[in-house]
């Protein structure tokens, strides 16, 4: 299995999966923190969170699969939702909140 089959089944076998640097409890970047408060912010308990530090193959490979330059990386279903900045501003609208209830139901 190549490492795009890997992410894709990463992110479709679960409902919340965030690729970060470090884990939740110990981020290794700001932004990678700022990601996790959002998602706690937002109530989220089963959340998949992989440490891309911890595997360079899936550091590199995240990176192709939604062409999406920097890390950390969103996904809700399946589906990119993008970077801190991005989950901020969907957090500020109540947009975030919306995507994650849909996801837990």
């Amino acid at each position: 299995m190549d490492i795009q089959e890997v992410i894709r089944n990463q992110v479709t076998a679960n409902p919340v999966v965030l690729y970060m640097k470090g884990s939740p409890k110990f981020p290794q970047c700001g932004f990678s923190g700022l990601a996790v408060q959002i998602l706690q912010a937002c109530g989220v308990k089963e959340l998949v969170a992989i440490d891309v530090l911890a595997d360079p193959a899936i550091r590199d490979g995240i990176k192709q699969y939604a062409n999406w330059p920097t890390i950390p990386q969103l996904y809700i279903k399946g589906e990119f939702v993008g970077g801190a900045d991005i989950m901020r501003s969907l957090y500020e609208q109540g947009e975030l909140q919306k995507m994650l209830q849909e996801a837990a139901n």
